[in-house]
């Protein structure tokens, strides 16, 4: 350590400032009291020695503190992910340390701040958890110790740990948890069960029946040439294409409990599109604004998951006016076959859902189209409120306006026979992933 660092390391601790207090008192009583003088003395003798000590223990003495972050290779977006401390003490006694991490700028987060204590030539461990709410790359800095002994007067700072860049991806998290979906007709986080009309065209296999089996597939052919009960197995209609379109216009700027509706439309597009994949369908990905952004082709291949989360990291929101015209073209040209498309967008008002609605109505000539869209979770706050006043009464009536209107565009869509979905942010996913299967389960897909 530099001649320096003996200095510009060293803090006073709260406790060296209270007994320094004391001990003025006692020299201010030493004037109306003669005797107290060496009290005093002795006191202030005993505190410098201590000082002294501590100093010696934290500064001289040989010992080290070395401080190892384990992070996740990414970040999921909107999702808790846990980063761990390990701090090794190397000082030949037990220290007691205040830790101060310096966070990524995106967290905003400058009251971070832990107390823990470490046995001597040992380590201890500290978690926390953070919820990023923007895609992109989260710089870790430095970790700050404020150590001190067990005599606590004095504390040396020591700067540990190394910086850390992490990049945080749409909610991969998400994955897992909704992969159950895929493989199980039961409800599950409230999924939507929904019954089977009749069966799917693609034959799978002939087995043999089992109790439970429905006998009305019963293979009667079979079953005269095996001497034993067959019964016709279906499976789901495979490799149907799945597209999800994503509106990166001004309208998906909104926010909502700290991240905008484009990120949590591309958390649920990640996962659905994830699902698809599972039910062996072809996933695909197109995002515009006022021009085409980027395009992925409706594959099944091996990585096309991962292709589809780079392709989501880098989605920003564009402060521009969407182009649906061009949004029609573009599907014309590169989807020629007949698929599922998945729009997430916003329409607050009627009229601009009239604006769009011709363009709608020309894809669902080609496609099936489900338009998803959200509901404004404050408007519901206000329609809740009872107003005492007439401003409070002008408030709810525009709510319930605006409310009506999002009534209307779902009939809108529905008369023209555009599927949709109006839904809150929290629950868009599992809302997206029970459309999908429910459109599979109804023989749509």
């Amino acid at each position: 350590m530099s001649k320096k660092g003996y200095i510009r390391n060293l803090y006073l601790t709260k406790t060296w400032y209270l007994l320094i207090t004391a001990i003025i008192v006692l020299f201010f009583s030493a004037f109306f009291f003669g005797f107290m003088i060496n009290v005093a003395l002795l006191a202030i003798a005993i505190f410098s020695a201590l000082t002294l000590i501590d100093y010696v223990l934290l500064f001289v003495i040989r010992g080290n503190l070395r401080v190892v972050r384990m992070l996740t290779p990414r970040f999921s977006l909107g999702d808790e992910n846990k980063v761990r401390l390990t701090i090794h003490n190397s000082f030949p006694f037990k220290l007691h340390a205040g830790i101060i991490e310096e966070l990524p700028a995106q967290l905003q987060n400058r009251n971070f701040y832990k107390k823990l204590s470490i046995p001597f030539n040992s380590k201890a461990s500290l978690e926390y958890i953070i919820r990023p709410t923007e895609r992109g790359e989260y710089v870790f800095g430095e970790t700050l110790c404020f150590i001190t002994s067990p005599i606590r007067l004095v504390q040396r700072r020591i700067v540990a740990g190394e910086a850390n860049v992490i990049k945080t991806y749409p909610s991969y998290m998400q994955l897992k948890k909704y992969q159950l979906l895929a493989i199980s007709n039961s409800t599950f986080l409230g999924a939507k069960k929904v019954r089977r009309l009749g069966h799917s065209l693609e034959f799978e296999k002939i087995k043999d029946y089992v109790q439970g089996d429905d006998v009305r597939n019963i293979n009667w052919n079979a079953t005269a040439r095996r001497g034993n009960i067959m019964i016709n197995t279906y499976t789901d209609a495979r490799q149907q294409q799945i597209y999800a379109i994503i509106d990166k216009g001004r309208a998906m700027k909104m926010p909502f409990d700290g991240m905008t509706l484009l990120d949590y439309s591309i958390n649920a597009s990640l996962a659905l599109l994830n699902v698809a994949l599972l039910k062996h369908d072809k996933a695909g990905l197109i995002t515009f604004s006022n021009k085409i952004s980027d395009i992925i082709s409706a594959e099944r291949r091996s990585g096309q998951i991962t292709h589809l989360l780079e392709a989501l990291y880098k989605q920003q929101t564009e402060f521009k006016e969407s182009d649906y015209a061009h949004l029609l073209s573009t599907m014309t040209r590169k989807i020629t076959q007949r698929s599922c498309i998945l729009l997430f967008t916003n329409f607050e008002t009627y009229s601009s859902l009239e604006r769009q609605l011709p363009f709608l109505k020309q894809m669902a000539a080609r496609h099936l189209v489900c338009v998803i869209f959200f509901r404004n979770t404050l408007l519901k706050e206000l329609q809740e409120n009872q107003p005492d006043n007439t401003e409070g009464i002008y408030i709810k009536t525009i709510a319930d306006r605006f409310d009506f209107e999002k009534k209307q565009i779902v009939k809108e869509l529905r008369k023209h026979g555009i599927l949709s979905i109006l839904t809150t942010p929290s629950e868009l996913t599992l809302d997206v992933i029970n459309k999908y299967l429910e459109l599979k389960a109804k023989q749509m897909i």
